[in-house]
């Protein structure tokens, strides 16, 4: 009897999509499909990539029913990923779908690369031979396969001179399989001369690398440490039993510096796995990930959701770092969801900071993490003395933003021949421009923020959205000329200072927004660290992982930018960044200094940073915590209702509220308005839910949400557990 549709085995697929669960599809006659198979399967109109997930189809009527289009020849998803998936989903309150579309974002990785043709040398030899030919088969004579135009090129010869070969049969045509995106990398290649305390270090993160189980260990290491030598060899010795490796950066910029480091120690570069680099090579190295033939991998953020197939370690360098917070789609948090992953492989997770985060230290110092301290710096190079310039007692001259304490340590360190970096962590020219005759401000129209002036463009720029306009030359409010006014400092405008002060000196600008991109930056990175600037003024892009040999002072010139908010965190992440930036002087052993220019010299922040009192420092921000009921001791999850109009967002925000269940332990706080209340277009407001460490606040938001009215029209509604950021 002919079988029917029912008879069809039924799988379900996760597609990459906002589905709350996979979809049933029927599986073709005479196909096998596994769980983590990536398939080709209809989806209304269209086709699109899903993969096969576990369990059984639930029953689908047979005129709904779709047949699976193509079982694509790909390494299938491992169990240990979709497991993963899952428990984002489940954690950030995303749908999976979306989660699984992470996995998917190569779509052209799922056919084999081909081969590519090529010619080897066969036992007949031509008729005569010239002296072109002689090269030629010179150039063959190992026996190996060459393509036609590689061999021609390598032996300096036209492709006539190949081709006449070819034709007279001295080559056989043969299949080149796909060339390996980066070289093996080889644990025993370059190993370090260690000091004692890395010694000591490195054997413990060795230990922990070689185990086949899960555990996590924070290395923290005063900036210039050595910190990356010490999980160098972690990642050697997972190597060495035969797995794959990840190493998380947080910024692209950190790349080249890094690749550079790890080719010095294994022989061969890591994969790179971020935004910056081209399709095509994206999609080779997600192929090769799936198929174990790249063994380490060093990636922004996005790295954590490849398919390894043979993953056994994940390094989080940086783990303080808020650029591990993704903060679009699916919220998560690298660094936490690396822990998440390692355990549900069961493998060890080493994170590495000069200033952890709160929740790694509270982690430690509760025994969930190892915890392994390296105080001082390599070759007992000495951290930069570090002082603060109090600028109600040497204000900059008028119009400067400068203190004269900073300008003449500039000029001893230029006359020295060493290196001064500015840091001021604001973009552009000035955060606002406006008009001195009737006081106009130049606000963005989709964003409830001003527009940052970018002189070197002559464009004012939204930072929130994009959208920037020419630079007038007359108020469009009054029409009065000239007489517009930069409020404030941006980068562009202390270098326009610091040009006044050192015209002779050599003076580059790192921003993340520079002409060029990321290539450009590389390059200025590099004509830094090779003596050919004098100063240098940059945003956070330097406060991190950069090593200038000749750099001795570092000025921090609005020490008090990131306390100037309601966000908890600001102490902490203020304290991080000025003591990652300071890091940057006397790392190959000069004397060196940092100043802090600053209003609030008796801040806790700023009193811990000139005594070096981390501890004290840590000790206080984890007393107050723990007070509050904040993170890491209790649990905060954000609602961000946006929609096209004010009432529409106010008015859905007001319906979550409603909806809240009781419970004694969690409370709702809101709505208010975002503090940026309109950021592209849309208006923004926020509800907090606050709990006990031991809340359940997905259960809880997850009654909530079906509690209250389905968004229509243009509202959204975002869920942020754990949130970083209060804007």
């Amino acid at each position: 009897m002919k079988r029917d549709s029912f008879q069809k085995r039924v799988i379900p697929v996760m597609v990459p999509m906002p589905a709350e669960r996979p979809y049933s599809y029927a599986v073709p006659d005479g196909a096998r499909v596994e769980p983590g198979a990536i398939l080709r399967v209809p989806l209304g109109p269209r086709e699109v990539a899903g993969v096969a997930w576990d369990g059984d189809g639930e029953p689908v009527a047979a005129k709904k029913l779709r047949v699976i289009s193509e079982v694509f020849d790909c390494p299938a998803v491992p169990a240990d990923m979709r497991r993963f998936i899952d428990w984002v989903a489940d954690y950030t309150l995303s749908p999976p779908g979306m989660v699984a579309r992470m996995v998917l974002r190569a779509p052209g990785a799922f056919d084999p690369e081909p081969p590519t043709e090529g010619l080897r040398l066969t036992a007949n030899r031509p008729d005569r031979m010239t002296a072109a030919r002689e090269r030629v088969l010179g150039c063959v004579a190992d026996g190996q396969a060459w393509t036609r135009s590689g061999l021609a090129h390598a032996a300096g010869v036209s492709l006539s001179v190949v081709d006449g070969l070819a034709a007279q049969g001295v080559f056989e045509k043969v299949e080149i399989p796909p060339r390996p995106v980066v070289a093996a990398p080889d644990p025993d290649f370059g190993r370090a001369e260690l000091t004692p305390d890395q010694g000591e270090a490195a054997s413990r993160v060795r230990e922990k690398a070689a185990a086949e189980h899960f555990s996590v260990t924070l290395i923290d290491g005063v900036t210039g440490s050595g910190k990356t030598e010490v999980y160098f060899e972690a990642v050697a010795a997972a190597l060495d039993r035969g797995k794959q490796v990840l190493i998380l950066l947080p910024e692209i910029a950190l790349t080249q510096a890094f690749l550079e480091r790890f080719h010095d120690r294994f022989g061969a570069k890591p994969a790179e796995w971020h935004s910056d680099i081209a399709p095509r090579k994206r999609e080779r190295v997600w192929r090769q990930v799936a198929e174990g033939q790249v063994r380490v991998v060093a990636g922004a953020r996005s790295a954590l959701f490849l398919p390894f197939r043979e993953l056994g370690l994940i390094v989080v360098d940086e783990e303080h770092d808020p650029a591990y917070k993704q903060e679009d789609r699916v919220f998560y948090n690298a660094r936490d969801m690396s822990v998440v992953r390692g355990h549900l492989g069961n493998f060890p997770v080493v994170l590495a900071s000069a200033t952890p985060s709160l929740e790694s230290r509270v982690n430690a110092d509760q025994g969930r993490y190892e915890r392994i301290l390296l105080p001082a710096r390599f070759a007992d190079a000495a951290l930069p003395e570090l002082r603060a310039v109090d600028m109600r007692k040497a204000p900059p001259a008028r119009g400067g933003f400068l203190s004269p304490v900073l300008i003449e340590a500039m000029a001893q360190t230029i006359e020295r021949k060493e290196q001064a970096l500015l840091f001021l962590n604001r973009r552009g020219y000035a955060p606002l421009t406006l008009c001195r005759v009737c006081g106009h401000r130049f606000q963005c129209p989709n964003c409830s923020s001003w527009l940052v002036e970018h002189r070197f463009r002559r464009q004012l720029v939204c930072h929130h959205c994009g959208y920037h306009e020419q630079q007038p030359e007359a108020c469009p409010e009054c029409g009065t000329l000239d007489h517009l006014a930069a409020c404030g400092p941006g980068v562009e405008r202390i270098a326009e200072e610091v040009d006044r002060h050192f015209p002779e000196a050599r003076t580059i600008v790192l921003s993340s927004d520079l002409m060029g991109g990321v290539k450009r930056l590389r390059l200025e990175l590099e004509a830094i660290a090779e003596g050919e600037a004098d100063i240098v003024v940059g945003t956070q892009l330097v406060a991190k992982g950069h090593n200038f040999p000749l750099m001795t002072l570092v000025g921090v010139v609005d020490a008090d930018l990131g306390l100037a908010n309601g966000d908890p965190r600001a102490a902490e992440r203020t304290f991080q960044l000025l003591s990652q930036v300071t890091g940057r002087a006397g790392r190959f052993g000069k004397k060196s200094t940092g100043l802090l220019q600053t209003y609030q010299p008796e801040h806790p922040v700023m009193q811990a940073l000139v005594s070096g009192d981390a501890e004290t420092f840590y000790e206080r921000e984890i007393a107050e915590r723990e007070r509050a009921g904040l993170p890491p001791f209790g649990r905060l999850a954000a609602l961000i209702v946006s929609a096209a109009t004010r009432v529409e967002a106010e008015s859905h925000a007001r319906a979550l509220r409603r909806s809240a269940p009781a419970a004694s332990e969690i409370e709702v706080l809101g709505p208010a308005e975002a503090p940026l209340a309109l950021v592209a277009g849309r208006h923004r407001f926020r509800l907090l839910v606050q709990g006990p460490r031991r809340a359940d606040l997905q259960a809880y938001l997850r009654r909530l949400i079906a509690a209250a009215p389905r968004p229509r029209g243009s509202v959204r509604v975002q869920v942020d557990i754990d949130p970083q950021s209060f804007l």
